[in-house]
């Protein structure tokens, strides 16, 4: 990108800086990100799975090759389709994507537009794919649905817009699921603003449970959330799949009035310290089809004379521990972080379209950035680098400059000799390519 700024530093007067360097560029250690991709044949899975009803008679972008393009973009940071036209003529891209010039910004609008439904979906399989092949690499057998839901903001009349109470806010309401283990992630699916929490839910997952009891087996699936997602719809489904659940009830009289029986008071208690005590019972709401089991955790303050009470229902085995199952269930606390890291780091949240229809295509295109990313940091990353967040990774590794030297048939990459974090570098691009997929 050449640039007719030029400005004279205050603190050196002999030092005039300008964006016309050359044929340099700040992203280099994408590098890392497409040798991955490469070794998973994600440019093959995705020209396989998604196909797009396209009728342009003449066009110099392919869509598979837009959408690439539209990952790496998400992956380095950069989240506004206009970015494009800065980094047309960017070389590392080039060199990535193996074309002469980048797709413009209306391009990249123009593929929002080409996307149905069916390809909404096809994108959600590509997913699956994806993490089906990892997870064989990984060899698990064990597998926790971490379910939420969260919020993305709206600005102006777009499409299902619609108030949310809770966020207080007008925007959509998407549902997403997270591997608890692995902090893959699993799916997601765009739902309008004013869609209660737990809307839909059973629909949700069971093509998950479906796709993880038939097609890759594993020997157990945990089902965590929150009390929005209280609703024997969940319950019924994962009982008839056998599946576990872990899910927290919101306080109602009657769960307060079973807890007040096991919380006891004698003469000799110590008002000065904290007392905590676990308790397991059965119980059926009036809309249950019958009882269940529920834990219950009653906490009093130092100082304080009445308890609190927290309750989660499951059908893990009574030989667990009500104290355990809290513990089971406390740590979906990490799902927040990986809302967060989809959000912040792959500009999940993001609603630049007027239409529902490619504002979810945008969400999970952010969702296969994600992934690209949390599987090449948790199966190739060190040992001491394997919980970076992707905002590390990019100042670490990704934004390395970088300069390409074509010498006869060979080209060189030449990274910049003062890059402070080069053996990391080198040693995860070493893991990489030697990595063994099954």
């Amino acid at each position: 990108m050449a640039t007719l700024h030029e400005n004279r530093l205050l603190f050196n007067s002999n030092i005039t800086v300008s964006h016309s360097g050359g044929n340099l560029s700040s992203d280099s250690g994408l590098i890392l990100v497409k040798e991955f991709m490469h070794t998973i044949n994600f440019s093959n899975i995705l020209k396989q799975t998604l196909t797009i009803n396209d009728d342009r008679l003449y066009y110099n972008h392919a869509n598979h090759s837009i959408i690439e393009q539209i990952l790496f973009q998400l992956i380095a940071g950069y989240q506004t389709d206009s970015l494009a036209d800065v980094l047309s003529k960017d070389p590392i891209f080039q060199s990535l994507l193996a074309k002469e010039q980048l797709a413009s910004q209306p391009s990249i609008s123009r593929l929002w537009d080409r996307l149905s439904q069916e390809n909404i979906s096809q994108l959600q399989e590509v997913n699956q794919i994806l993490i089906d092949k990892v997870r064989t690499a990984r060899n698990t057998t064990e597998m926790i649905f971490d379910l939420d839901s969260t919020h993305s903001d709206t600005f102006g009349n777009q499409e299902k817009s619609d108030y949310n109470a809770h966020y207080q806010t007008n925007g959509y309401h998407p549902l997403v699921a997270f591997e608890g283990l692995t902090g893959d992630f699993l799916k997601a699916e765009l739902r309008s603003g004013n869609v209660y929490t737990s809307n839909g839910v059973a629909d949700f997952v069971r093509p998950l449970f479906d796709h993880y009891q038939e097609t890759v087996p594993v020997c157990s699936i945990l089902v965590r959330a929150d009390s929005g997602f209280a609703t024997p719809e969940l319950y019924e489904l994962c009982e008839k799949r056998q599946n576990f659940y872990v899910i927290r009830l919101k306080s109602n009289r009657n769960l307060g009035k079973i807890a007040e029986q096991f919380v006891s008071i004698d003469d000799q208690q110590d008002w000065d310290k904290k007392e905590v005590h676990y308790a397991s019972t059965l119980y059926q709401a009036k809309s249950w089809t019958h009882p269940r089991r529920i834990c219950i955790k009653s906490t009093r303050e130092a100082t304080e004379l009445i308890a609190r009470h927290e309750f989660i229902i499951t059908n893990l085995s009574e030989n667990l521990s009500a104290e355990a199952a809290f513990q089971t269930y406390s740590k979906r606390g990490t799902m927040e972080n990986y809302i967060k890291e989809a959000k912040n780091g792959f500009y999940f949240d993001k609603t630049d379209s007027p239409r529902f229809l490619e504002n979810h295509a945008r969400m999970m295109v952010s969702v296969l950035a994600y992934n690209i990313v949390n599987f090449m940091r948790t199966l190739c990353f060190t040992k001491e680098t394997k919980g970076f967040q992707v905002s590390t990774i990019r100042l670490l590794l990704f934004k390395v400059a970088g300069k390409l030297v074509h010498s006869g048939r060979k080209t060189f990459l030449k990274l910049s000799s003062y890059h402070v974090y080069y053996e990391l570098f080198h040693k995860i691009l070493r893991n990489i390519q030697h990595f063994k997929w099954q």
